[in-house]
């Protein structure tokens, strides 16, 4: 679609916008624009941003993916703009990232808080009897206050004789992130790959393999004996290097370019594989990994990765 007819229907939907985003965009590197993205983004919220920037934007392109309303911006990003954008209820980020949509590429998520709405291990203590203590321990390790495989190790000790038949009542009622099949169903039109690597498991993430017909999963696995979990985990842990590992065994796997991959989580024990993407994004995180992430998502659903990947394909180079 032609940059003007773009403008012209995102104004018709979300109200007129001011005259500078008809200005034809310039011959500049990706870092001279960030965009502005989300549900509630209308003409009100995007002045309003623009007052609390001290700043009138120029406006380059305008568009919309899978409900959200998205904004090239011109102009150098700076840290602020983020906090001003999330005190609004929108998201924004500068487009510092390679991935690009078009070209088909690799995503690797987290599971638990990622591309379902729960810690799995959590729903499981509070069915069997230790919840609390479970739930203490499992916001301790995404915060990164303990090292994750002692942590998972103590958690999955709490659970020794607890029946198999609980994972099967939680995976029964496990709840999907919002966007998620969206968001998988846009990515596979582009010959994208989808995984899982997840510090959750097997039980779960199998399950989502099989589900959304995604084309790998790494998680742990209970000890499993005469229908009760042992209180011990089986192999190797999917701490945060293997997440890393993972990631970038299934680019060489595919065939795909670092530059082309994308890695989303929520906890400390993303940030390995969000670091060795070509964009590491955090959703809905814990604040360290906010610190730390490239690109931080705090209001969209997970279809914010199609308002990531999108911009590029918007900019020229």
């Amino acid at each position: 679609m032609p940059q003007h007819q773009a403008i012209q229907d995102i104004t018709r939907q979300y109200g007129p916008f001011p005259a500078a985003m008809l200005k034809e965009r310039p011959e500049a590197a990706r870092e001279d624009y960030f965009i502005l993205f989300g549900p509630r983004l209308n003409l009100q919220s995007l002045q309003q941003f623009q007052h609390n920037c001290g700043q009138n934007f120029t406006i380059f392109d305008g568009w919309e993916t899978l409900g959200n309303p998205i904004l090239l911006l011109g102009g150098k990003w700076q840290a602020q703009y983020l906090e001003i954008a999330h005190k609004l209820s929108l998201d924004a980020a500068p487009i510092n990232f390679s991935p690009r949509l078009s070209r088909p590429g690799l995503l690797v998520m987290d599971m638990d808080s990622t591309a379902i709405q729960i810690e799995c291990i959590d729903e499981i203590a509070k069915l069997a009897g230790c919840g609390e203590k479970v739930s203490a321990i499992t916001a301790s390790a995404m915060r990164g206050e303990l090292d994750f495989e002692q942590s998972l190790r103590k958690r999955v000790a709490t659970l020794e004789n607890a029946p198999e038949s609980i994972l099967q009542e939680v995976r029964r009622n496990l709840p999907l992130m919002p966007g998620l099949r969206e968001t998988v169903r846009e990515l596979k039109k582009y010959q994208w790959k989808i995984a899982i690597a997840s510090g959750g498991f097997t039980y779960f993430a199998d399950y989502l393999k099989d589900l959304l017909e995604l084309d790998a999963a790494v998680s742990n696995q209970f000890e499993i004996q005469d229908g009760k979990l042992t209180g011990r985990v089986k192999g190797n842990i999917v701490h945060a290097e293997y997440k890393a590992d993972t990631l970038q065994r299934l680019a060489a796997q595919f065939g795909i370019a670092r530059e082309n991959t994308v890695a989303i989580g929520d906890g400390a024990n993303d940030l390995c594989m969000m670091s060795v993407a070509g964009l590491g994004a955090a959703f809905h995180a814990k604040p360290k990994v906010q610190q730390l992430a490239q690109v931080v998502v705090n209001f969209a659903d997970l279809s914010a990765l199609i308002c990531l990947l999108s911009a590029n394909d918007r900019i020229k180079s």
